[in-house]
């Protein structure tokens, strides 16, 4: 934090006018700000982790045209968000535009939402990094293939718990650190993407023809041929909609970020954009080498029905198999580390307005490293906590556990995208913008991204399989999706709460700075005073 008699730069007195002192180190560039979203969408992560759930709902089609068609919806929706941080460059983010724009009750149901979205994109991402690492553990060493009882389950629980140990303490020892660390990253994920589609393009042992990977059609759902389009295929499309996720960790960091108003919209965006064509790439290699489609559908192959590792095995060299996992395990483990710090900083800034339970804990700030280790530690025990089902085996052997967090993180995430959104499309030209702006096209931008997200988060409520679906004669509580029980009752606990008690002393964000300072003639004013 700055000396008192110091004079404040563009950022600080910015955030001073929105009522903020700076306690939080601002030493990341703007490209640092662009790699923590390019590093937490991470298409080394969700492009390898879900891509059997498009495959099993879908087949080649919900990822050759399903990908970019959704892609360009969450562009849409990521260029709204960057219109909306530039204007308002604070920590809280997402929550915070809500509140500011639609008053304190917006804001608490916004920040809960994208709280409990940020716990379980980093439960899931860690979840999954796990699971590949315990495929190439079992790989490089065979003994690894024994610890535990040899039970796949347990060992990638215990490498789950590992793992988060590992993302929190390096994100309590410092926070240039994690700039430098999610610098490294985007390199990873850029070079070793190109790595991985050169070693298929090259290595494969058969290619499928082009109309297999844009016209094939594949139904492992369970769910009858009937269904296909208007159901089982948009099930598929949560490979792309989880995957391109966790990008407002750009606004997240913007109390971190120099020249925030500009750096963090831009971050959004490209982190959007820029994932979009990489991935499409990416998984446009995997079809063309999956020419073993028996063994890839297999649920027996050793490997799951659909799981891209199948797509592996059958399709690379031992040698070449095992290069590539590696590559993707060490990227989604950068992923899990840049979720965990976007987690923590959205916690800080959502316990420093009050509305957490135990909010001065969580709202610490170390006095040396200026990290809110307490936020640190909170996220990833609760992380462990959600994902504890996912010990349980479902008898069809889809890892309903782990889909149902991914539902989860994508249900919580994107209504809380929804609400700022909207609040901003209803505020129309009262809206005062940074300098990042959409201008008149937020009529048609934020119109669309509110029906996008409207219509997902009805979709990935439903069930998964056919013995998820209540009064089937195979119904099961192992294979129900959980996603709209934990997130049913995150939002019927916010409502009690807020009617009960929270309505009378939440009134959004709370000064932590007597007076803002007079602004720049740069400064972009906003007139509404702060709840």
């Amino acid at each position: 934090m700055a000396d008192v008699n110091t004079p404040l730069n563009e950022d600080e007195r910015r955030l001073a006018e929105l009522g903020y002192k700076q306690e939080l180190k601002r030493t990341w560039s703007g490209f640092s700000n662009f790699a923590i979203s390019f590093s937490i969408i991470s298409i080394l992560a969700g492009c390898f982790t879900t891509f059997a759930h498009a495959w099993n709902n879908g087949g080649p089609i919900a990822i050759s045209w399903g990908w970019p068609l959704i892609s360009v919806f969450i562009l849409i929706i990521g260029l709204c968000m960057s219109e909306l941080v530039s204007a308002f460059p604070t920590a809280g983010g997402i929550y915070w535009w809500a509140a500011r724009l639609g008053g304190p009750r917006a804001g608490f149901y916004t920040g809960w939402l994208n709280l409990i979205g940020l716990i379980a994109v980093t439960a899931s991402v860690v979840y999954a990094c796990a699971t590949f690492m315990n495929v190439t553990l079992g790989l490089f060493s065979p003994i690894w293939s024994t610890t535990l009882g040899g039970d796949p389950l347990n060992q990638a629980f215990l490498l789950f718990v590992v793992l988060m140990i590992v993302a929190a303490l390096l994100n309590i020892f410092s926070s240039h650190l994690l700039a430098v660390v999610n610098n490294i990253s985007a390199y990873w994920h850029v070079f070793g993407s190109l790595a991985v589609v050169l070693i298929l393009l090259l290595t494969a042992k058969e290619y499928q023809s082009p109309s297999f990977v844009f016209t094939e059609r594949i139904n492992n759902s369970g769910f009858s041929d009937g269904m296909y389009w208007w159901y089982v295929l948009p099930l598929g499309f949560l490979l792309t909609q989880y995957t391109i996720t966790g990008f407002d960790a750009s606004a997240h960091l913007s109390e971190e970020t120099h020249d925030a108003a500009i750096t963090s919209a831009k971050g959004i965006w490209q982190s959007i954009f820029y994932s979009a064509i990489g991935g499409w790439i990416l998984l446009l290699a995997f079809l063309f080498v999956a020419k073993d489609t028996k063994f890839i559908n297999d649920p027996g192959n050793g490997y799951g029905a659909g799981q891209i590792t199948a797509v592996f095995a059958s399709a690379l060299p031992s040698a070449m198999f095992k290069v590539v996992m590696l590559i993707s395990t060490v990227g989604q483990v950068f992923c899990a580390i840049a979720c965990m710090t976007s987690t923590s900083r959205m916690m800080f800034a959502f316990s420093r307005d009050g509305a957490v339970p135990g909010s001065r804990l969580w709202s610490k700030v170390h006095p040396r490293t200026q990290v809110p280790t307490n936020a640190v530690i909170a996220s990833s025990v609760i992380g462990v906590l959600i994902t504890l089902p996912a010990l349980y085996k479902s008898p069809a052997g889809v890892p309903v556990a782990f889909y149902a967090v991914v539902s989860i993180a994508v249900i919580g995430l994107y209504l809380a995208f929804l609400i700022p959104i909207y609040l901003r499309l209803k505020a129309g030209d009262s809206f005062r913008p940074g300098p990042w702006t959409l201008g008149r096209h937020y009529k048609w931008m934020c119109t669309v991204a509110v029906a996008e997200i409207a219509v997902i988060s009805v979709y990935f409520c439903l069930p998964f399989l056919p013995s998820a679906v209540p009064g089937s004669p195979s119904f099961t509580w192992y294979d129900v999706n959980y996603a709209p029980i934990l997130a049913g009752g995150v939002l019927l606990a916010i409502t009690i709460w807020w009617y009960a008690s929270a309505r009378r002393w939440f009134k959004g964000p709370i000064r932590t700075i007597d007076a803002p300072p007079e602004a720049a003639p740069t400064a972009q004013v906003i007139a509404r005073p702060i709840d």
